[in-house]
This record gives structure tokens, C-alpha cells and sequence, in this order.
């Protein structure tokens, strides 16, 4: 399809970007010039660092200077918007989220820079999420961007080694609006429905919306394990192959109403609320066969399990307009999550005896308070000065309680273990900051940042007395952008950076969580009150290149060195196999990225509509106290890319597209005696959209098309032998209508 000048023409373009980076896309062509902002979200600030002069000989015509947060931002950004995050038609934020640049997702953990369990941070518009909240509680169709931000600011925590993903909920309404959609998705092992609506209006100085889901599913999910044993000469002891299926179904919903009021005074006032409710129950089998050695202690395990997950927030948000263009932004916030989990499993000997009978119930409630604010003005000519501070409390209540039944007579015999557990936990976060961008001229920018946080860990349990542990972190920040001169659309970015990684609060409780079959790749766990912060010194440095019409490249680098390291440490306690969190000195972890977003009209004003994206990340690390090789930080994801296409009628009737993703696996090192491995992943998704008219839309999509198993492999070994556990978990493609 390409012809000998297209060739030549993208050979040409490739040479010239050749010494260029950027992070991330610019807007789409289709978006507005600038960037809608709600008062809360954009502070008075001086004009963009490089905003050039008009050009006597253009044609083109403009209602303004072009403001872009990606690229004129001195702090790096990039934006993603409602059209982008719906275009898959997803229902569930993670799926979303693993096609953006820079970012995986492994499971439940959402990765940037390959690093997830704390070193990426998620908020939810600019705070932390309440205890016991998850992304996957969210609607995509309630967010109305999602911010990536890979350096540190002094105005969100610093709890961000890898970097930041801010979820901003949908909050402006300029027009009356009423939208329906109905999903229906199914897979080999699911069948889920959908729907969800919008309600907004605007009258005078009030305005509203409300944003609502809800969903079904069914689900019955197949998984299957093998364990192999060796002695120290290597001959084979031990060979378990077992397979199991886990069915279940849940329901769930949501419902965010936002009131917006400008009073006459010029303030704003936001009352909004959400509440969420996730319910399920289902039950579970898993069989051992045992083809070489003795059974395991309960050869065959049937469960039943329900659960009860609910959550409310509420905020009331005051913007107060001062003197001079500056203004004062507070925000009091109150959330309470309720959860309750019950599980009866019973047991059963190589012979069919029923040798365990087994229950467990917990249940939690959470409640917080948070007070934020934020004074900014540009009282100063060329600076955007921003203070402000951060306050919450959270109290946990929760007990646990099992229960085993023994059974006299079968062996062989298990060991009954009884217990009933209460804690409550209280943390206190303290924390202020004082931030400045200076535009120190057209083509240089230069942002100042100072955070200080502090938190306070209190807990007290039947088991244990009580426990209080107190970190804090100071954060200096620097961040500078600098435009070349006489090369429209060539910027550098520099930023230095102080972080860490807090441990939560299951990490500093020393509560018991015993396993059936106590081995070293089963132990029990528990958490460690001593466990002390994470921190982390950094740099960035990134090359820009960006062109009208959205299309951008750039080539990014970051490094972090990281001191107090917390890993999961394996004891042999009073003849029980423990894993807990421990500090254990260094470690350092080294990042490149490359991103490219490339309209192809850009460059042969002739082609299709066709739009192409491009990211790759490769990233290194190593921990000081885990010998090499592959002794990488937090299960890392070496390589990770993504490409994808998007293509569009002239008359904007039909669109489609695809992106397809790749995760590196291989081994890691995660201690002295242990290794976990992951295998490689492949994603392929594609969409089509169909506008019927122009308020009704069909749009279906088809995901998982290569359906990768997901394998994994846990080994531990000593001077006694070593012992394999591998675990598979079979997917299949999904629809989506």
C-alpha cells in the first residue's frame, strides 16, 4: 500500500527524530485548542515557557495561542481523555489502563516502569484512595481523564518511586446530557452484562450530573499446578500434579452525583458523593494426584465462599477567589468501606475421608476523614507560586475468626487451629508543601518543589500489644523544560527527584495468617512493626519532538536509587515456615522509553485516516542483599511495548482499531533461596465503532485474541534440595457488544 515517496518521506522523518524524544502523545487533533480546566484543577499560572510568537506567513487560522499541558507543562504530563479511555468500550479501568504508554498491568498490580505493590501510585483526583477502595470499583465512563505523571510533584505524595497515575472524575457540565450504554461481554469462562448512564444539566450558576452502573457476572474459571521435588543429588521425591475450578457469580453497581454552584461572588462550590457496592459468592474444588511421594495432608479441598464489599464517599470542595488573581481551594472529604468475607473449606485424605472441616470469617470497616487545601497566585511576574497542605485519619476495625474441626480417627491427623483475632489501626497522615514554575524566559521553564509527610501507625490486636510506628520524608523537587531555539517543537526535560514507598498497614501488623500444608513455598505470613520506609533519589531526563496535528515522539531515561528496600523475607519460626516483609539495604532500578504517536496524514496529507502509536520500555534493576542474576526489584518487568492503530472515516460514520501489546516474563531472584518466574504475554485487542445516528452509537470489540496462558513458577532451595511449583491459568478470547 505505500508508494516510493511515502517510503522515502517516513525514512526521512525517522532520520530527523532520530536525536529527539518525547514521553508521551500530544492531544488528538480533534480535541480544543486548550485543555478544559476546572478552576480546582489549574492554578493561576504565567504564561507557557515557550509560547511562540505568530507567524506572519501561516495560513492557518486560530482562535488563540495553543496551550498544551504535555508539552508546555514544565512538570511532565500526559493526559489521556474521555474519547481515548473509552475507545475499547471497556468496563473495567485495568484493561483500560494496559494499552497507555509507560504502563502493565500483572495481575491486580498496576505497573509503571514495571514496578507496582506501592511503587506506582494511584489517585483518585490528586489524593490517595481511601483503605479498601480499587480502581476496578470505578466506571470508565464516569473518568474524565487519566493523568501519567512519571516525575514526582510537590503537590501530590511523593509516595510515587515509579511514578504517579491520577484518575480525575468527571466534574464540569456545559451541556444538558442523557446517555445510556448496554454491554454485554462474554468469554470461554465468564458472561458479564453491563449498563451504565449519564444525567447532567446546566441552569444559571448551578449545574449537575450523575454518573451510575451496574453489572452481573457468572464465572467459572479452571487453574491447574504441578510440584516436583528434589533431594540434594538431584533425584526426583516428590511429584503433585492437581487442577481445581472456581465458580462463582457476583453483582454490583455504583452511583456519583455531583452538584456544582457558582455563587456571586465568583466562588465555586462542589458537593460529590460516590457510593459502591460489590457482592458475590461462588465455591471452589481442587484435587492433588500424587505420582511420586506421599499425599499432601488433605488431597482434595472443596470451599464455599461469599463476600460483601461497600463503599460511600463524600466531599465538599470551596474554591475561594482572592485579590490579585489568587485563590484558596479546600476540600473536606469523609469515606467509610464495610467488608465481610466468609469461607468454609473441607478436606479430604488420598482415601476420601473427610480429615478437616475448616471456617473463616472476617470482617472490616474503615472510616476516613481528609482536609486538603491549596493557596496559589501569580503575584509575582513569571512565577506560579502554589502552597498548601494535606491532613487525614483513618480508623480499621476488624476480626477474624477460624474455626477447625477435628476428626478423630482419619488419618492422617490434623492439628485443629483455633483462633480469634480483633485490631483496630489508626493512621494519621500529616503533610504540607510549597511549590514554584518560574518561566524564566520563552524557551526555559523552571519548577521548585518542597513536600514534607508525615505518618503515624497505630494498632493494637488480642494477639499482640499495642504497636505505634511514626515515618516521615521530606521531598525536594526540581524540574526544568527548555526549548531549542530555531527547532519548532525540540524541548529537553530534566527533573531530580525525592520519593519513597510507606509500607501499609497489613505490612506493620503482626498478625498470624497460617496455611494448611506449611512449606516454604506455602508459609504462613504475617507483617513486621519494625518495617521502616522505602526511599528513593532520582533523575529523569527526556528529549522531545512534537509536530501539529498530535503527532509526537520522544526517547525518555530514569534512574532510582533506592535505600531501606523492603522484600518479602522467609524465617523458620518456633517450626513454622514464616514470610515477612523486611528491610534489606539497596537497591537501584534504571528505565528507558520510547514513544511515538504518528497520524499518517501528517505526513502524506493523501493517506487514510489512519493514526499510529508506538511505545517500548526497557528497564534494569538489582538489589544489593538478593544475589545475581536476575536478583530484580519487585518481580520487574524487563521489556514491555505496545503498537496500535486507529483509523477513521472521512465522514467519522465508522471507525476502528487495534493495539497490541507484549510483556517480557523470565526469572527473578526474589532471595537467597528463592525464584519466582513469569512467562512472557501477549495482548491483542480490536474495536469497531458504528455510529447508527448521531445519538446512538454499536460499538464491539474483541479482546484477548491470542488467549496467553498465564504460567508461573516459584521455586525454593537449600543445601537439602530444592522444591518447583508451577501454576497455570488458562484464557480464552472475549466479546464485547
Amino acid at each position: 500500500m505505500t508508494s516510493p515517496k511515502l517510503r522515502l518521506l517516513c525514512a526521512a522523518i525517522a532520520l530527523y527524530c532520530g536525536s529527539t524524544i518525547a514521553q508521551t502523545p500530544a492531544p488528538q487533533p480533534t480535541e480544543p485548542a486548550k485543555a478544559e480546566k476546572s478552576d480546582k484543577d489549574a492554578p493561576p499560572t504565567a504564561k507557557p515557557a515557550a509560547k511562540p510568537a505568530p507567524k506572519t506567513e501561516s495560513i492557518e487560522v486560530t482562535s488563540g495561542q495553543v496551550y498544551d499541558e504535555r508539552k508546555d507543562d514544565t512538570a511532565t504530563k500526559l493526559v489521556v481523555n474521555s474519547a481515548e479511555i473509552m475507545k475499547f468500550g471497556d468496563t473495567q479501568l485495568a484493561d483500560v489502563l494496559k494499552r497507555l504508554p509507560g504502563i502493565t498491568v500483572q495481575g491486580s498490580s498496576i505497573r509503571m516502569r514495571g514496578l507496582g505493590n506501592g511503587y506506582t501510585q494511584i489517585l483518585i483526583d490528586g489524593e490517595r484512595a481511601p483503605p479498601g477502595f480499587t480502581i476496578d470499583q470505578l466506571s470508565p465512563t464516569a473518568i474524565e481523564r487519566v493523568e501519567i505523571l512519571r516525575a514526582a510533584t510537590a503537590e501530590f505524595s511523593t509516595q510515587s518511586i515509579a511514578g504517579t497515575i491520577n484518575i480525575v472524575l468527571k466534574k464540569k457540565v456545559s451541556l444538558a446530557q442523557r446517555e445510556v450504554r448496554a454491554v454485554y461481554a462474554q468469554g470461554s469462562f465468564y458472561k458479564s452484562p453491563s449498563a451504565n448512564f449519564v444525567v447532567s444539566d446546566k441552569e444559571g450558576n448551578f449545574s449537575y450530573s450523575v454518573n451510575g452502573y451496574v453489572y452481573g457476572n457468572k464465572n467459572n474459571y479452571p487453574y491447574s499446578s504441578t510440584e516436583t521435588g528434589f533431594d540434594a543429588i538431584g533425584n526426583r521425591i516428590l511429584f503433585r500434579a492437581s487442577s481445581g475450578l472456581s465458580e462463582g457469580t457476583g453483582k454490583g453497581g455504583g452511583i456519583g452525583p455531583r452538584l456544582n454552584w457558582t455563587l456571586k461572588n465568583g466562588d465555586t462550590l462542589t458537593w460529590a458523593s460516590f457510593l459502591n457496592f460489590n457482592h458475590g459468592d461462588g465455591n471452589g474444588v481442587f484435587r492433588y494426584d500424587s505420582l511420586v511421594g506421599s499425599p499432601p495432608p488433605t488431597n482434595s479441598v472443596t470451599s464455599r465462599y461469599e463476600y460483601v464489599n461497600d463503599f460511600v464517599r463524600t466531599d465538599l470542595n470551596w474554591i475561594t477567589k482572592l485579590a490579585e488573581g489568587a485563590k484558596l481551594d479546600t476540600k473536606l472529604g469523609i469515606s467509610v468501606n464495610v467488608s465481610r468475607n466468609n469461607n468454609n473449606s473441607r478436606g479430604f485424605n488420598a482415601t476420601n475421608q473427610q480429615n478437616l472441616a475448616r471456617s473463616n470469617e472476617g470482617s472490616s470497616r474503615e472510616r476516613s476523614a481528609t482536609f486538603t487545601g491549596k493557596y496559589s497566585t501569580p503575584i509575582i511576574e513569571g512565577h506560579s507560586l502554589v502552597a498548601g497542605w494535606d491532613t487525614g485519619v483513618s480508623k480499621r476495625k476488624a476480626e477474624s475468626r477460624q474455626r477447625d474441626i477435628p476428626f478423630p480417627g482419619v488419618l492422617p491427623a490434623i492439628t485443629p487451629i483455633n483462633t480469634a483475632e480483633d485490631f483496630d489501626a489508626e493512621i494519621v497522615k500529616l503533610a504540607a508543601f510549597a511549590q514554584d514554575e518560574w518561566n524564566v524566559s520563552k524557551q526555559w521553564s523552571v519548577y521548585l518543589g518542597l513536600r514534607w509527610e508525615g505518618l503515624t501507625t497505630t494498632s493494637e490486636g488480642s494477639s499482640y500489644n499495642t504497636i505505634t510506628n511514626r515515618s516521615s520524608v521530606w521531598s525536594p523537587i526540581a524540574q526544568t523544560l527548555f526549548k531549542l531555539p530555531d527547532r519548532k517543537g525540540e524541548q529537553i526535560r530534566l527533573a531530580l527527584t525525592r520519593t519513597y514507598k510507606a509500607p501499609n498497614t497489613n505490612s506493620l501488623i503482626p498478625r498470624r495468617f497460617t496455611s494448611i500444608e506449611n512449606k516454604p513455598t506455602s508459609p504462613d505470613s504475617q507483617g513486621n512493626p519494625d518495617l521502616r520506609p522505602e526511599l528513593a533519589t532520582g533523575i529523569d531526563i527526556a528529549l522531545e519532538k512534537f509536530w501539529d496535528q498530535g503527532a509526537s515522539v520522544s526517547l525518555s531515561a530514569a534512574l532510582r536509587r533506592i535505600t531501606d528496600y523492603n522484600r518479602q523475607g522467609l524465617r523458620f519460626i518456633n517450626n513454622r515456615w514464616v514470610q515477612l516483609p523486611v528491610n534489606d539495604g539497596t537497591a537501584n532500578t534504571r528505565s528507558l522509553e520510547f514513544d511515538a504517536k504518528l497520524p499518517l496524514q501528517k505526513f502524506y496529507p493523501t493517506a487514510p485516516g489512519i493514526d499510529f502509536r508506538l511505545n517500548m520500555n526497557r528497564n534494569w534493576s538489582q538489589v544489593d542483599a538478593v544475589p545475581g542474576p536476575n536478583n530484580r526489584l519487585d518481580q520487574q518487568t524487563p521489556f514491555s511495548g505496545t503498537a496500535g492503530l486507529d483509523y477513521r472515516m472521512k465522514n467519522g460514520v465508522v471507525s476502528a482499531g487495534g493495539s497490541y501489546s507484549f510483556r517480557s516474563g523470565g526469572d527473578v531472584r526474589t532471595s537467597v533461596n528463592q525464584i519466582a518466574s513469569l512467562t512472557a504475554k501477549r495482548d491483542l485487542d480490536i474495536y469497531a465503532l458504528w455510529k447508527v445516528t448521531p445519538k446512538t452509537q454499536l460499538r464491539l470489540t474483541l479482546s484477548n485474541i491470542l488467549k496467553p496462558p498465564s504460567v508461573n513458577q516459584n521455586i525454593y532451595f537449600d543445601s537439602f534440595g530444592r522444591t518447583v511449583t508451577s501454576n497455570n491459568t488458562p484464557s480464552k478470547p472475549n466479546v464485547r457488544l
